[in-house]
């Protein structure tokens, strides 16, 4: 008989344990699908405004976020322009912002926010521009898409001494543990 229940027993510790496991994963994964990226200055999908680029005052539009996955470590900004040159016929991706290692307790980017108002911590990449800081939308034909990622990261990265996009990507792979997008849309 006591070899009957301890297969039965056994059983049921696996089915427990199993249970659990599988809702703090679902739990984990339904907090990333949570993550939202806003802006009080435009709406998702909407017109970024002009003050926000080259024919304005080339300032960074407020952003803010919520539903920071678990195990969040640090976040990463990169925006950019999928439809450079000409959104007809795109052959690259115009970069305008790479930030990384923001503090996991930010959850905002204030409008024109100055290199020197970046919260404590937060290094930068260069943009296509070859320098640091925003660089706002500047398209020379058509209405582009400006894509502006979030990623939550599972750890803090090193200093990667100013890097492009592609390097920064690289830095990345493997520690993403959440993303949220904002779109917004420019033309001249």
């Amino acid at each position: 008989m006591n070899l009957i229940k301890q297969p039965t027993f056994i059983g049921f510790i696996f089915l427990v344990f199993s249970s659990f496991y599988t809702t703090a994963v679902l739990a984990e994964g339904e907090q990333n699908m949570s993550m939202i990226l806003k802006s009080p200055d435009f709406v998702h999908q909407g017109d970024i405004p002009k003050t926000f680029t080259c024919d304005g005052d080339d300032s960074s539009p407020a952003l803010s976020w919520s539903g920071a996955p678990l195990h969040t470590k640090s976040w990463v900004l990169i925006v950019d322009d999928p439809d450079a040159p000409d959104p007809a016929k795109p052959k690259m991706t115009w970069v305008h912002w790479l930030l990384y290692n923001i503090p996991p307790t930010v959850t905002e980017l204030p409008r024109a926010v100055a290199v020197g108002d970046l919260p404590v911590g937060t290094q930068q990449g260069k943009n296509d521009w070859k320098r640091t800081g925003y660089g706002g939308p500047c398209p020379p034909i058509g209405r582009h898409r400006y894509f502006h990622k979030l990623y939550a990261l599972d750890i803090e990265l090193p200093n990667l001494h100013l890097p492009n996009k592609s390097q920064l990507e690289a830095a990345m792979a493997g520690h993403i543990i959440g993303q949220a997008e904002l779109i917004g849309t420019y033309q001249r």
